[in-house]
């Protein structure tokens, strides 16, 4: 990223994804908004902070399927900053499995919806003044996933949702160009079980796990975070509407029983 200092914001920043996400751009020298609807997890997140780095990060408690919510947030940063550089739309029910698809309850079925996919048009609608606002680099980077083009059964409501992110991706590109990009980033495997709060030392993975993967290992949080460096960059001046799958090649990999 440039070495300018961004305002940033990262929703579902607690945890997972979004905890490594946050770290990368606090490391990178950017003030980061992270917004989360899990009090406790923010608290986490900032505890273990340098206080220089602490000055740079601030907190939200916000559920990105209330646009009540949403907007109150994002009045919060117009107050302080009246600008952001990059929006990185992470927040999700990051649980794919929903039983057969005769048992899904509507209501669970929407609330994945709701989350995974109106929250991250919400946090668009609400921020694009702000991205206007910002610098010539100004960006949104949703976060998708390598289920939006290949499933595992009992999985309709999560794939629905991440394949409408990809969607929702480049409508928002040719609506906002030129002046904000909007890309995606599509994540396999991730394991992020030491992005969690009071998680403990994860037990390791097997050895299948790693070797399954075309690149030899599963993907990590800081993985999926430099993707997000590049894609906010002006290295990536030139990309917009697009999605990047970061999967350690999995989506390529021919499979047959044998």
């Amino acid at each position: 990223m440039s070495t300018s200092e961004k305002i940033c914001l990262v929703t579902g920043a607690a945890q997972g994804i979004g905890r490594a996400v946050v770290r990368r751009l606090l490391a990178d020298g950017h003030t980061v908004w992270c917004l989360d609807h899990d009090h406790a997890a923010l608290d986490d997140l900032t505890a273990g902070l340098d206080p220089a780095v602490r000055e740079r990060t601030q907190t939200l408690v916000a559920d990105v399927s209330s646009e009540n919510d949403v907007r109150t947030a994002t009045e919060a940063v117009r107050r302080e900053h009246g600008r952001l550089d990059l929006v990185v739309n992470n927040a999700g029910i990051s649980g794919p499995f929903n039983g057969p698809i005769e048992a899904l309850e509507l209501a669970d079925w929407q609330r994945v919806i709701d989350v995974n996919l109106t929250g991250f048009f919400l946090i668009a609608k609400h921020t694009v003044a702000l991205l206007r606002a910002g610098g010539p680099d100004a960006a949104i980077v949703n976060m998708a996933s390598s289920r939006a083009y290949q499933s595992e059964p009992q999985t309709e409501a999560y794939a629905a949702s991440k394949g409408g992110i990809e969607a929702l991706t480049h409508a928002l590109a040719m609506s906002l160009g030129p002046s904000i990009r909007v890309n995606a980033i599509a994540p396999g495997w991730i394991d992020v079980r030491g992005e969690q709060a009071d998680d403990g030392e994860p037990a390791p993975l097997r050895t299948v796990d790693h070797d399954q993967h075309p690149t030899g290992r599963v993907g990590l949080g800081e993985d999926i975070a430099g993707v997000v460096a590049f894609l906010a960059s002006a290295d990536a001046a030139f990309m917009t509407g697009q999605t990047l799958i970061a999967d350690g090649g999995m989506t390529r990999k021919m499979i047959y029983e044998h």
